[in-house]
């Protein structure tokens, strides 16, 4: 399972999906993760879909999209491009803190993540 983390500093999850400029993909395999690299998503685009068609090609291959903020239109986009977006709680929510999350919500998955490990 790989997670695609809107972060300025790859410590927390406090980037909105439409301003992110760098994202930061891990991957979770068994009971632990792993940093995989990041991805600059910087280049400036006038056009408001196309701008998100953009954000969106720098999750690819990913499966959950993990934000501060995303909205409406943003987050319709990314499920349909077969990626599960998710809000952070607060902006000093952890990256560290939310990858033993997911780990250990695989014990007993909910039906969206089901999806994705199954």
């Amino acid at each position: 399972m790989r997670i695609a983390f809107a972060s300025k500093d790859n410590i927390h999850i406090n980037q909105h999906f439409g301003w992110c400029k760098e994202f930061y993909i891990y991957e979770i395999k068994d009971d632990s993760f792993s940093f995989i690299k990041s991805v600059d998503s910087s280049i400036e685009i006038e056009d408001e879909i196309e701008k998100l068609n953009y954000k969106i090609e720098c999750c690819e291959g990913c499966d959950i999209l993990y934000v501060q903020q995303i909205g409406p239109k943003a987050s319709l986009m990314v499920k349909a491009s077969k990626i599960f977006p998710m809000q952070s709680s607060s902006e000093n929510e952890k990256i560290e803190d939310i990858l033993n999350k997911l780990i250990k919500m695989k014990e007993n998955p909910p039906i969206w993540m089901r999806r994705l490990i199954g």
